[in-house]
C-alpha cells in the first residue's frame, strides 16, 4: 500500500493539495482523473519524488514512467534506448518479440511509427526494475483501435508481475478499460473514489455502470 497523508502542493503560493491523503493499493492499477490543471500530473511527479512537497508519501518506491509522447532517445537504436534501463539483451530480445517488433531492434526512432514507439516506451517502463509504474496520458493522442492495442499490450505485460500502476487520464472510457479503481480529482479534494474488480482489458464501448459513475463523478453529477 503506498500511504499519501497530509500532503500540500503549492505553485507560488497558489495550492494545488491542501492536506490531501489516498492510500494506492499494491498490484492494482488506480486511475487519476479530473479536469485540466487539477493536479493529476503534479500528483505522479510527488509519487516520483521529482516534485516537492509537503506531508508525507511512504514508502518511497522506484518506479518507471509511460508518457503521452514516447521520449525515446533519438539518436539511439530501439535496442540501445531499452539497454538504459536494463543491460540484459536477452530479456530485451524476448521482451521485444512478445510485442512483436523484433525486426526494429536496430531500428532508430525515426523509423518507427507513432504506436511502434508507443509500444517501445511501454516495453521500457517493464523492463526497468521499478515497484510502481506511473502513466501520464500515454493514450491519449492516438486513434480508437490503436488505443484498444496498446492498452492490452499494457495489461498482457502488467498480469505478468502484476506491479502498482498509477494511471493519469481525463478519458473515462480509457479508465474503465484498463483501472481497477478510478480516483476523480477536483480542486484539490477527492471527488469520487470507484472501483471495479472484472478482468482487464475490458471491452471498448461496453454499456458499463463502473464507467457510468466516473463519467457522472467527472461531470459532477455525483460525488462519494
Amino acid at each position: 500500500m503506498i500511504e499519501i497523508r497530509g500532503v500540500t502542493k503549492k505553485y507560488n503560493n497558489c495550492p494545488v493539495y491542501e492536506n490531501f491523503s489516498l492510500s494506492i493499493e499494491e498490484g492494482k492499477i488506480t486511475c487519476i482523473l479530473g479536469p485540466s490543471g487539477c493536479g493529476k500530473t503534479t500528483l505522479l511527479n510527488m509519487l516520483a519524488g521529482i516534485s516537492a512537497f509537503e506531508g508525507e508519501i511512504t514508502p518511497k518506491l522506484s518506479c518507471s514512467y509511460i508518457f503521452q509522447q514516447p521520449r525515446l532517445v533519438p539518436n539511439l537504436t530501439v535496442e540501445a534506448n531499452l539497454k538504459l534501463v536494463c543491460p540484459d539483451r536477452q530479456k530485451i530480445s524476448d521482451l521485444l518479440d512478445k510485442i512483436g517488433l523484433s525486426e526494429k531492434a536496430r531500428a532508430y526512432p525515426v523509423e518507427l511509427s507513432g504506436g511502434q514507439a508507443q509500444r517501445i516506451s511501454i516495453a521500457r517502463a517493464f523492463l526497468y526494475k521499478s515497484k510502481l509504474i506511473l502513466m501520464d496520458e500515454p493514450f491519449t493522442a492516438l486513434d480508437t483501435a490503436l488505443k484498444f492495442r496498446l492498452i492490452s499490450l499494457f495489461c498482457a505485460l502488467w498480469e505478468e508481475e502484476k506491479r502498482t500502476a498509477v494511471f493519469v487520464t481525463h478519458d473515462a472510457e480509457e479508465a474503465y478499460m484498463l483501472s481497477h479503481r478510478a480516483v476523480v480529482i477536483s480542486n484539490g479534494k477527492i471527488a469520487a473514489d470507484i472501483r471495479e474488480n472484472s478482468p482487464i482489458p475490458r471491452p471498448y464501448g461496453k454499456v458499463s455502470d463502473y464507467k457510468d459513475r466516473i463519467f457522472q463523478a467527472m461531470v459532477g453529477e455525483i460525488s462519494f
